[in-house]
């Protein structure tokens, strides 16, 4: 059973587990098809999408009508992510921001570039997690294939379990969406996803 953090009339809004893609992979059900059956619904409607690896916040559409809706608030840059993320190497740079053009690196990796054509943009902040880790607060800005594991390692501190980008390999990729702000036909919904007692939380909360 998928964790159901918000439901609506018109989409709903899950934690999403590590490990589980939003499509089908070979003998898998994907994500779509697993919440629309505990829904018992015909079909549910992806309006962003979170990498396998990566757990948290999604929100899907109900019926047709609010997938096109929810599909422009994020094209149109009015939802608010805000990831956590973890790293046992010390940063370049504690806070601030990161940006630059994404280009195509090796195998199916990226990597940030100086250009600043069309770039990849998030605002982050740090702190001390306790004995050699570090937990990270990311806003991404834009919404790019692997933006934030690409900014973390243009830092020095590849995320934890993220191998691709030279992470210290673990039992997942500690990234994970937390919280997610977006409109809807005239109210602003504010969302929140436990991430589970392995990660510390931010001393602001």
């Amino acid at each position: 059973m998928l964790d159901i953090l918000l439901q609506h009339t018109d989409f709903v809004v899950i934690n999403k587990p590590a490990g589980l893609s939003v499509h089908r992979d070979q003998a898998e059900r994907g994500l779509t098809e697993t919440l629309a059956h505990q829904l018992g619904l015909p079909q549910v409607w992806l309006v962003h999408r979170l990498d396998k690896p990566t757990s948290g916040v999604l929100l899907l559409a109900l019926n047709a009508q609010a997938a096109s809706e929810l599909a422009q608030v994020f094209a149109n840059r009015e939802a608010a992510k805000t990831y956590l993320a973890l790293s046992d190497r010390k940063p370049a740079k504690k806070q601030g921001w990161i940006k630059g053009d994404m280009v195509r690196s090796r195998q199916s990796a990226w990597k940030l570039t100086r250009s600043m054509e069309n770039p990849a943009q998030t605002r982050f902040t740090s702190q001390s997690a306790g004995t050699g880790r570090r937990l990270f607060v990311l806003q991404p800005l834009t919404g790019k294939t692997h933006q934030l594991r690409v900014a973390m390692k243009s830092i020095g501190s590849p995320i934890i379990g993220d191998t691709l980008y030279g992470g210290t390999p673990a039992d997942r990729l500690y990234l994970h969406a937390w919280r997610l702000s977006f409109p809807f036909r005239g109210e602003v919904y504010r969302v929140e996803a436990p991430p589970g007692d392995a990660w510390p939380l931010p001393a602001d909360g």
